[in-house]
């Protein structure tokens, strides 16, 4: 891992540590280390600075004790309306799509970097939003104070969904093949946003066969989950596709450590091993 790289790490590790409670976790500011991956000199400020200056353009236009329809037609029309947020559906797996500062300047994105912002600007005027992992299409939602449940799509212009609309997003996805379940409408934590936020990430780049970003991105995905032998095993896949064997052998004996009783850990050990053997033979 490159100076930079660890830098980064470790300023995401800080902003989403196990001893942060969960509802102080800011995650606006921990996403917006991860495009620093690509722009270093990325001005965090300016962008969360934006975000302050939409929540106080969308309270401009709200009455003193609003409803949570209103609220709701007040970020649409500050968000969509004035500054013309909207899905990305022409370049949906664009990288840039994943990226914080990325979607505030092209207001263009994908569901859950746009549910990202419409959140944050909705948390600044205290209504408060929660992130719900549908399969293939991230939505938010709003409980009221009698528990009553509102889904809102901020793919498609802040939207406000029933159940059977719900449905309707996932059969254009899964041509009808996913029949809606109840916990595809259960709330996810920010930690869990960012997990899905990078695996985006990496999944783009790896469609690109672009390993080197890929492993940046997998070390911030060590830093979110430190105790995920899966991550480490994934690191130590891209550092071997990248003839890194050092690094390889490194990750997959710590995978067989952290993971003993897995079906593949003698199989980790093993390559390990031979890498080892590998390098010796080249000295």
């Amino acid at each position: 891992m490159n100076e930079w790289v660890s830098i980064l790490r470790g300023e995401f590790a800080a902003l989403v540590s196990d001893e942060i409670d969960e509802h102080r976790i800011s995650l606006a500011r921990a996403a917006l280390v991860i495009p620093r991956t690509e722009y270093p000199q990325l001005d965090e400020e300016a962008y969360l600075d934006l975000l302050d200056n939409y929540a106080a353009r969308v309270a401009d236009l709200l009455p003193e004790l609003p409803e949570t329809r209103q609220v709701i037609a007040a970020l649409n029309q500050v968000l969509f309306d004035e500054e013309g947020f909207r899905g990305n559906r022409e370049q949906y797996y664009d990288p840039r799509n994943s990226f914080l500062n990325e979607v505030l300047d092209r207001k263009l994105g994908i569901p859950i970097t746009l549910a990202l912002v419409y959140m944050e600007v909705a948390q600044r005027l205290g209504f408060p939003l929660f992130g719900v992992g549908m399969p293939g299409h991230f939505l938010l939602k709003h409980y009221d104070v009698d528990g009553q449940e509102t889904f809102i799509d901020p793919f498609n212009r802040g939207d406000v969904l029933t159940h059977a609309q719900c449905q309707t997003r996932l059969d254009e996805i899964y041509a009808g093949q996913m029949p809606l379940q109840p916990e595809f409408l259960h709330t996810v934590t920010r930690r869990q946003m960012l997990a899905r936020m990078l695996n985006n990430l990496r999944q783009s780049y790896m469609n690109q066969r672009d390993f080197k970003r890929a492993l940046v991105i997998v070390d911030l995905m060590t830093a979110l989950y430190p105790r995920s032998a899966d991550e480490v095993k994934a690191r130590g896949m891209l550092h071997y596709a990248m003839s890194q064997w050092r690094a390889a052998a490194d990750d997959f004996e710590s995978y067989a450590r952290m993971a003993p009783d897995s079906s593949d850990a003698d199989e980790m050990r093993q390559t390990a091993l031979f890498l080892r053997r590998k390098m010796a033979a080249l000295n």
